[in-house]
């Protein structure tokens, strides 16, 4: 049977180890550049095609993995006269795999499906390692008959594959693990300059709270940072944590959600960012919060 063709946009931190994957167990592949011309040169060597534009490789896929910023950057990637959805071939399937706002998600599945095709959410879970690797969490939004389609490519990058149902369902999934996630960076980083703050060094803090029932991996690679100085244990940029949790606000509004907790959380991130700060990574918002607290680094 002829494997799918398949269209990757998006080629960054995650995005290049999901398309190594996919062009690893033999599919044809289409990318073209969008920011790292390293990686586009990496993966043409390994058998991918690289176009020109982002028409050309819609016309030329039949299922099209994004995995971009978020809903500003897959819109414009969407719509125009040279944007997916003009260009997509009739049944191609669009796999958002961004951390995308659904309620943006929905409204793009719409325009999809007016123009013949079909669209997914497949959210990320983990880190680039584990993306490298074809091991990171998917969250799967789609019809059972796109899911059906689409599986074969997810599970040569994904190492749990969760199909939640319809389209979206993946992006809601998505922002509510980031909201427990960014919500644990918040509470450790304020604990932490308390801790100091008391008198408790930071290896004191972490010899109680490692080896007992509150550590977790998020509280591993977090705490590499602190401890060790290891900045890429844990990149995942502030700026990214904020448009999240900003995200999450919005799908709050949607349903008439109260969310006390999640506001105080999107805000700790909300201020590192306006402070310029939003290229640093997420286990450096405790050296934020310390310095708030007259704390040096």
């Amino acid at each position: 049977m002829t494997k799918p063709t398949i269209g990757f946009i998006g080629i960054g931190l995650m995005g290049h180890g999901l398309a190594k994957n996919i062009r690893e167990a033999g599919y044809p592949l289409n990318i073209t550049a969008f920011r790292k011309r390293e990686a586009v040169d990496d993966l043409v060597g390994r058998g991918a095609v690289e176009l020109d534009t982002v028409k050309a490789v819609a016309e030329a896929s039949d299922i099209i993995h994004l995995c971009v910023t978020g809903s500003t950057e897959v819109e414009a990637l969407m719509r125009g006269p040279d944007g997916i959805i003009a260009n997509l071939k009739p049944g191609a399937i669009v796999v958002d795999c961004s951390t995308s706002d659904p309620v943006s998600t929905l409204v793009l599945a719409g325009e999809v499906e007016a123009a013949g095709g079909h669209m997914a959410d497949a959210p990320l879970g983990r880190t680039p390692k584990e993306a490298w690797d074809g091991t990171v969490d998917a969250m799967v939004g789609a019809s059972p008959e796109v899911f059906a389609r689409i599986n074969p490519v997810i599970e040569t990058w994904a190492g749990v594959i969760v199909h939640l149902g319809d389209v979206g369902l993946g992006h809601k999934m998505k922002l509510i693990n980031n909201f427990i996630a960014m919500g644990y960076g918040a509470l450790y980083s304020e604990a932490l300059a308390i801790a100091r703050k008391s008198g408790l060094t930071t290896e004191q803090f972490d010899s109680v709270i490692r080896p007992g029932r509150l550590s977790n991996g998020f509280y591993e690679t977090f705490m590499k940072w602190s401890l060790e100085g290891d900045e890429n244990a844990h990149r995942f940029a502030i700026a990214n944590a904020h448009k999240d949790m900003r995200y999450l606000a919005n799908l709050s509004v949607s349903v008439s959600a109260v969310n006390p907790v999640q506001s105080v959380v999107k805000n700790a991130f909300a201020a590192m960012d306006a402070a310029g700060e939003g290229d640093r990574y997420v286990p450096m918002l405790a050296d934020f919060i310390a310095r708030t607290n007259g704390l040096e680094e």
